[in-house]
């Protein structure tokens, strides 16, 4: 077998020398079972590999055994979009994705970060004072320790808001976190992810986001709405214009004029500080 072989999956993911899964990417060599995957150096649920890849692939792991996560970024700023938009909120920045929509603006969050445990990543958001907390990514669900996260900070009376691409499974997120589901559209290039069965696990305390590429797109999304009833589904659907694919009037203007009950949103981040990192 050879070392290419040997340390890369399929979706082109390094694996560590010597641990192998038959079951998963290569039929012809030893299954190490663990409750998570270790990539470069950090766990990511089973889940990561599942979205990324055609196989049936088990939960083998119950989402608080990870006591470490491999965080890109903690920072204070102003919730850029979504339901609290210009809240000064505490963001959290988990790093790596198995997604790669064609306008992605995290994608420094793709690898690098540093492994923090639970307890120092509360010691950081506890020191800003602030009452909001949104979890983000890079897709943080990837990372099999994210929902013991997200309970550590319900626990400790934090307003917990969830950025997710819609990729991974929610059913498993605590119902006090406001989750922000992201549908994605054809021209995200990525809409083949999009992991319906979560529509079942939303409440009306959880949040749709459509980011919108082009008038296909806006149709597309449309027809969604009505087809899975998703405004009586959750407290919000956000519309919301690709920054450099549509005119952000363009949308609004639709919106208007086809009365659709769905929320307007432009990124603040991006108008205030032009997607500088950490702001």
């Amino acid at each position: 077998m050879s070392a290419e072989t040997r340390n890369h999956n399929s979706a082109g993911f390094c694996l560590p020398p010597g641990i192998y899964y038959r079951t998963f990417f290569f039929p012809h060599v030893q299954v190490v079972p663990f409750p998570s995957f270790f990539v470069n150096g950090f766990a990511y649920s089973s889940q990561y590999f599942e979205s990324t890849v055609s196989c049936n692939v088990p939960t083998l792991f119950e989402p608080s055994f990870v006591s470490q996560l491999r965080i890109t970024e903690i920072f204070h700023s102003l919730q850029g979009e979504a339901r609290s938009v210009g809240v000064p909120t505490v963001f959290v920045r988990l790093t790596g994705c198995p997604l790669r929509c064609q306008y992605c603006d995290t994608e420094y969050a793709f690898s690098g970060g540093e492994l923090l445990t639970l307890d120092s990543i509360l010691v950081q958001i506890r020191a800003f004072g602030c009452e909001y907390v949104c979890v983000t990514g890079g897709e943080p669900l990837a990372q099999s320790g994210c929902n013991a996260l997200l309970q550590r900070l319900c626990d400790d009376g934090f307003q917990v808001s969830l950025e997710t691409s819609g990729a991974m499974s929610i059913e498993h997120t605590p119902t006090a976190v406001s989750r922000v589901v992201d549908i994605k559209t054809p021209d995200s290039a990525e809409s083949h992810r999009n992991l319906w069965g979560n529509l079942e696990f939303l409440t009306t305390h959880d949040q749709l986001k459509f980011v919108i590429c082009s008038r296909d797109d806006y149709e597309w999304a449309r027809f969604k709405l009505d087809e899975f009833s998703l405004i009586s589904r959750v407290s919000d659907v956000l519309f919301s214009p690709s920054h450099h694919d549509l005119s952000a009037m363009d949308l609004a203007d639709w919106i208007v004029e086809d009365r659709l009950p769905v929320r307007f949103q432009m990124q603040l981040h991006k108008v205030l500080w032009n997607d500088e990192p950490g702001r």
